[in-house]
């Protein structure tokens, strides 16, 4: 399953960053999703390392190699990916409930500053658990990523764990309130004038697809994560079924959660007309472009649809 994900991700986001590198960073709205894609790329570039780990194909080193590099490479781009949606969903947030504000997230050059100031934070957070993974690996049995780490290394990984989590329930009920805001607001519009706002309609099923993304990749594996995370840095009452059993829900719904790469590729080609626009116009389809934003002016204009 890695491996098909691994070859549509890394095809969709290939295809991604090439029409990306067209589209100028004249909005933050672009430069936000061009981080996701570097992010999302990133991510699945750790894949081909984990097959062949989890597949018992390389040796020892490998399984080094993917324990304190690659896993944690895999990690720090995830939650990148989570927080930049989460500032995208305040985006548009801003854009529909409080069009008559200027957020400094929507400033290009603050845009380019905060995200620096992302990938650097996450990277103080992930770093360490690449230099706390020092232990030295028994040659005759598969070790696992939490006995290669030493005993600080264990505490700074659960205590990385909880910041993440943290990180996933504050951005997830935030695209909560922000779909919530700008239902009501449109809803307000309605039964104000008799009709809605066109980008309001827009713009909430933008906020629902970065929902459905969020509910279908993110939140079992973050429903796991917790219990895991304590049966790797304790062994008080947790028998070997129990290890087990964890894993397996652990490594299931992380799977859902890598698969995200092969999502965001859906939420640029709805949320971003520049990307289309491009995308069409490098595969020469322009007609099928004029075809598609006709589709969703007549789409916007209909009663009932959000």
């Amino acid at each position: 399953m890695y491996t098909f994900v691994f070859i549509f991700g890394f095809f969709l986001n290939g295809i991604n960053l090439w029409i990306f590198f067209y589209i100028p960073s004249n909005r933050s709205f672009i430069v936000y999703l061009k981080n996701i894609v570097i992010a999302d790329l990133l991510m699945t570039l750790t894949f081909p390392m984990k097959i062949i780990s989890d597949a018992e194909i390389g040796n020892v080193q490998l399984r080094l190699f993917v324990c304190r590099y690659s896993a944690v490479v895999f990690y720090l781009n995830m939650y990148i990916g989570i927080i930049f949606l989460g500032i995208l969903g305040f985006d548009r947030y801003y854009k529909i409930v409080r069009p008559m504000n200027n957020s400094f997230f929507q400033n290009v050059f603050h845009s380019k500053v905060i995200s620096a100031l992302i990938w650097a934070a996450m990277a103080f957070i992930s770093i360490p658990n690449m230099i706390l993974t020092n232990q030295i690996a028994d040659q005759t049995t598969k070790p696992t990523c939490a006995k290669l780490k030493s005993y600080l290394g264990i505490q700074w990984h659960q205590a990385s764990n909880y910041i993440c989590i943290s990180i996933f329930v504050i951005v997830f009920f935030l695209l909560l309130t922000f779909y919530v805001s700008i239902s009501r607001k449109i809803y307000r519009s309605h039964q104000k004038f008799k009709r809605g706002s066109n980008a309001g309609r827009k713009s909430t099923r933008n906020i629902y697809s970065i929902l459905i993304v969020f509910f279908f990749c993110f939140v079992p594996y973050h429903l796991c994560r917790i219990p895991y995370t304590i049966s790797q840095t304790t062994s008080d009452g947790y028998s070997c079924q129990n290890h087990n059993n964890l894993f397996y829900a652990k490594e299931v719904t992380l799977l859902l959660s890598a698969a995200n790469v092969c999502l965001d590729p859906i939420i640029y080609f709805f949320m971003c007309q520049p990307f289309r626009q491009m995308l069409f116009k490098k595969l020469h389809m322009e007609d099928k472009l004029q075809d598609t934003e006709r589709t969703f002016k007549v789409s916007s204009t209909q009663p009932g649809l959000v």
